[in-house]
């Protein structure tokens, strides 16, 4: 999963704790938003700032090119 979506966009801290709230370990947890989805939506926001209301393009066109640009981004990284 990671090499096509870059991993988890916000991964957090899962505790593990016992009745006394004391740590016994812990993990990271990686559920929600993959780093593509979040690529993809801030290029969709730069996107759109540049129209104004009512020309919005539709989204068979800006959704394809959102998740192009955040292709783009993540093959940066591995540079």
């Amino acid at each position: 999963m990671r090499e096509k979506t870059g991993g988890a966009a916000f991964p957090t801290p899962r505790f593990m704790v016992d009745d006394e709230s004391r740590i016994l370990g812990f993990s990271i947890n990686t559920d929600g938003m993959s780093l593509r989805d979040y690529f993809a939506a801030k290029a969709m926001q730069g996107i759109l700032s540049g129209y104004t209301h009512g020309s919005i393009p539709p989204t068979e066109s800006l959704t394809p090119a959102s998740y192009k640009i955040a292709d783009a981004m993540l093959k940066a990284r591995e540079e």
